[in-house]
């Protein structure tokens, strides 16, 4: 049944000032999936915005049945998303089996029968899509699609605004913080671990061998293989991690209320995982691309340069011993 006036006027209202907040563009990512459920009768929605590139749809944010499921990777113009950016029109499919433009995404762990999509529009240009589906056929009417339309126009501006102050904070290949976030964040990390008497460490990965990926396959494709790694860390680790390209295939991880002994088994898992997992690009191209990662934890004295002169220490030490592994950098005395 759909929610009365006055419940989708309360809703609408609630997100309209949580979109006005100085928020992380992931926060007003899932608090439009969140309202969007409150809204209609769907089990899942979800956010996807194009890359810099505005050739890909990358995963927002997702809410309700599945949000834990890894997300599907869509370019411009595929599946029935795809198809609603590159056209700038809703769709509502009341079955998605008889939908020729319908993907079923391998491994999705929950059922999708009917789907309503809108195009996210920013001065004059599509920025992405906000979608709902159900596992009914037929689930939504007109109504729906008005609301889902409402949601979306009302969402776009906030969205664009925060997105590109991120932009300014991001490396556009990896949307990973780029290396002048690295020491302010560090830094108030630290302030936040004295006052809570917590831990902060920090994990540096350099991808092995990486030189020879541009080599052999081309920049493009090594800028993929960047691209997939920083989507494999942020799915390896918590959302409270920050992942940050300090340049080249160098990364940094860091991650607050966190001991030694949790980060090595976060960076043993991210090693891991490229390490059985070899990546697969366009064009049939496989990569067995792996890791090196040195892990510090802070000691309550160190500056954040010495906290990262450590780590590096540690990611150089990692290669030494024959790369692809994990070293956990051993505490020293601070001089000063």
């Amino acid at each position: 049944m759909l929610l009365s006036s006055q419940r989708a006027l309360d809703v609408l209202l609630q997100l309209t000032a949580q979109l006005t907040d100085d928020r992380p563009l992931e926060e007003f990512l899932n608090a439009v999936t969140l309202a969007t459920l409150d809204l209609l009768r769907a089990d899942h929605a979800s956010i996807r915005l194009l890359d810099t590139a505005r050739t890909a749809l990358l995963s927002g944010a997702r809410s309700g049945t599945g949000e834990e499921d890894r997300p599907m990777d869509f370019k411009r113009g595929e599946g029935i998303l795809g198809w609603v950016v590159e056209h700038g029109q809703p769709a509502r499919i009341g079955d998605v089996e008889h939908d020729t433009r319908w993907i079923r995404a391998q491994g999705q762990a929950f059922h999708v029968r009917s789907i309503m999509a809108e195009p996210l529009w920013s001065s004059g240009e599509v920025i992405g899509v906000l979608a709902v589906t159900s596992p009914a056929s037929d689930a939504f009417a007109d109504e729906d699609q008005l609301l889902l339309r409402l949601l979306a126009n009302c969402s776009a501006p906030p969205i664009e605004r925060a997105r590109l102050r991120r932009l300014a904070m991001f490396d556009d290949i990896t949307m990973a913080f780029n290396h002048r976030y690295l020491n302010p964040r560090l830094v108030e990390e630290m302030e936040r671990a004295s006052r809570s008497v917590g831990d902060v460490s920090v994990l540096y990965m350099d991808l092995d061998h990486f030189k020879s990926v541009n080599d052999n396959h081309g920049h493009a494709v090594g800028d993929a293989v960047l691209r997939v790694f920083a989507d494999r860390v942020r799915k390896a680790v918590r959302r409270v991690d920050v992942l940050v390209r300090r340049g080249g295939e160098e990364f940094v991880l860091i991650m607050p209320a966190t001991g030694a002994t949790q980060a090595h088994a976060t960076g043993h898992r991210i090693q891991q995982t490229l390490h059985t997992d070899p990546f697969d690009m366009d064009g049939g191209i496989r990569i067995r691309q792996t890791v090196s990662i040195g892990v510090a934890t802070w000691d309550k004295r160190e500056t954040p340069d010495q906290l990262e002169r450590r780590a590096d220490e540690a990611m150089y030490e990692a290669k030494r011993l024959g790369r692809n592994r994990v070293v956990v950098a051993t505490p020293k005395d601070v001089v000063g």
